[in-house]
């Protein structure tokens, strides 16, 4: 009896399954060459990563953009080295756009579009942009993903998992990044960008935020057009926000549109707890007089806890309240290990006295966040990526006002944005209410003090009080003086010793070694070797 033949569809996936290893055998041989090109094992700077990535390709270039707002992975000087990452990528054929467009709305691109421009507006690692016309007129554009961008994206990330042995980036510090931790939250970030949905939801969320602010506007989605690959927005055309010439020709005030769009920025993060986290210039246009918010693919979220806590935090900085600040910090953060609380509040002292020096007028509160964000972790503090997005979010904003408007002051603008945030806020009839609570809380409390300090008498009489101390240090400084004690001790066997053994000398005992009496020896060599330790000791705690 002849043997059934197997199933063609088991030759088919075995033939994909080989087709598969097959290319991720050869792109794992394109990484390893592009890590040899760059010499990976004599180690990695910043400019390095960066030229890495960008001979890597489009994907690795995204993931690069992504590491940039990251400042709670990866160091300082690396993340301000990919902030220089291309954002250009050489744009797909339009009959593929094309065909992409069809292939989501199930139906030829003709029955919704009256026109689409096959030059694209911009083209970028994960998705290009084409101006195109509804039927019915409207101008809009449509943002289309790469063809299997998912599929070539998380087999990259694949490889990056097989290769992360090989990738050891040394900080400043001498510490070193746990990659394999940067590749999963990046990965991460990457799958909520290629789900247009949600770029749609927060184009929703930020309209509803500013409906009532006239001059400020972003895109409107068309949800009956977008999917989770394609997605359709009202078009709009201005004039990038950077090119200050031709706003002037227009008739603008470059330091009215720095001081609103600032004001702006701080009521995303004060009022909304929902900010733009890449306000570079590219992501905002004038438009007819309104500011208009681009790509917000990208969003930073606060929750009211932590717009809470940063506003404090303001309000700290400005009344230089250090003790206040210190706690914030630690409110923010995880402590990951026992705080050294008396070097903490100093460092924290030294940073903000810096920046208070330059005055409210000339503070960079984008680059102080940065600092004490960069101290706290220093003290084995974590810090939740909100706040870190927020940080390198604000660093960008603070960069394009720089650009256009250097007149206008983000720290004066939050600070001022704050009080109004605070006089509206304000119930003369809670407050009096709320006084009136505690005079009488601290009225009871201060009528308890005789019988308190009657019963610590009575404890004290009878022997019974205990005082509790905490020092701080402690640890240290014991090891300190423990190693002293070591070194003493050695000290003194050392020279006891030799004296001991010099004394020997001179009794009548035999037998005799080199001359010395043979107890006067053996104490000789034992107090040869303790001094070559000590010295050793002493030689080793310098390096």
């Amino acid at each position: 009896m002849k043997k059934k033949p197997k199933p063609v569809t088991g030759k088919i996936v075995t033939t994909n399954n080989k087709q598969q290893n097959d290319a991720s055998g050869i792109r794992l041989k394109e990484i390893l060459g592009v890590l040899k090109k760059h010499h990976i094992t004599s180690g990695i700077q910043p400019e390095k990563l960066r030229q890495i990535l960008e001979d890597l390709g489009p994907t690795y270039v995204k993931l690069g953009q992504i590491m940039s707002m990251r400042s709670d992975m990866l160091p300082e000087s690396y993340c301000k080295e990919l902030e220089r990452l291309r954002t250009d990528v050489k744009p797909l054929p339009f009959d593929v756009i094309k065909s992409e467009i069809e292939k989501e709305l199930g139906k030829p691109a003709d029955v919704f579009f009256k026109e689409i421009s096959p030059e694209p507006l911009g083209s970028a690692s994960i998705a290009q942009v084409h101006p195109a016309v509804l039927s019915n007129g409207d101008q809009v554009v449509i943002k289309v993903q790469r063809p299997q961008i998912h599929e070539i994206m998380e087999e990259d990330i694949k490889l990056m998992r097989r290769a992360v042995s090989l990738l050891k980036f040394t900080m400043g510090t001498g510490e070193l990044i746990d990659f394999r931790t940067v590749i999963d939250e990046l990965w991460k970030t990457s799958q909520e960008e290629m789900d247009f949905l949600k770029e749609a939801a927060n184009c929703d969320t930020f309209w509803e935020n500013h409906k009532e602010i006239k001059y400020v506007t972003c895109p409107k989605v068309y949800h009956e057009l977008t999917t989770s690959h394609i997605m359709v927005m009202s078009y709009i055309e201005g004039i990038q926000i950077d090119h200050i010439g031709e706003l002037e020709e227009q008739g603008y005030d470059m330091t009215e549109i720095g001081r609103k769009a600032a004001e702006n920025y701080c009521k995303q993060i004060l009022e909304d707890g929902f900010f733009h986290a890449d306000p570079h210039p590219g992501n905002i246009r004038i438009s007819g007089g309104q500011i208009a918010w681009l790509d917000l693919g990208m969003m930073g979220t606060l929750s009211s806890r932590y717009r809470a806590l940063f506003k404090r935090a303001v309000s700290a900085v400005l009344k230089n309240d250090i003790y206040d600040l210190k706690n914030v910090l630690l409110a923010l953060g995880d402590a990951k290990g026992r705080i050294n609380h008396a070097r903490l509040y100093t460092d924290i002292d030294d940073i903000v006295s810096k920046f208070l020096t330059t005055g409210f007028g000339n503070m960079d509160v984008g680059d102080l966040i940065e600092k004490l964000l960069d101290m706290i972790k220093s003290h084995n503090i974590a810090i939740p990526p909100d706040i870190t997005l927020l940080g390198r979010s604000m660093v960008t904003m603070e960069g394009m006002l720089s650009a256009c408007s250097p007149e206008v002051n983000m720290f004066q603008i939050l600070s001022g944005h704050m009080t109004s945030i605070l006089l509206d806020d304000f119930d003369l009839r809670h407050e009096l209410k709320h006084n009136a609570r505690l005079a009488y809380s601290s009225l009871a409390k201060s009528l308890e003090i005789p019988a308190q300090l009657s019963d610590l008498l009575s404890i004290t009489k009878n022997g019974q009080t205990k005082l509790n101390l905490e020092l701080t240090n402690v640890e240290e400084a014991g090891g300190m003086f423990q190693n002293s004690v070591h070194f003493l001790s050695l000290s003194i066997l050392t020279a006891s010793l030799f004296i001991g053994s010099s004394l020997l000398c001179l009794a009548p005992v035999k037998p005799l070694l080199l001359g010395i009496p043979w107890p006067a020896f053996v104490g000789f060599c034992i107090a040869g070797v303790l001094f070559i330790c000590l010295l050793l000791r002493i030689f080793f705690r310098r390096k």
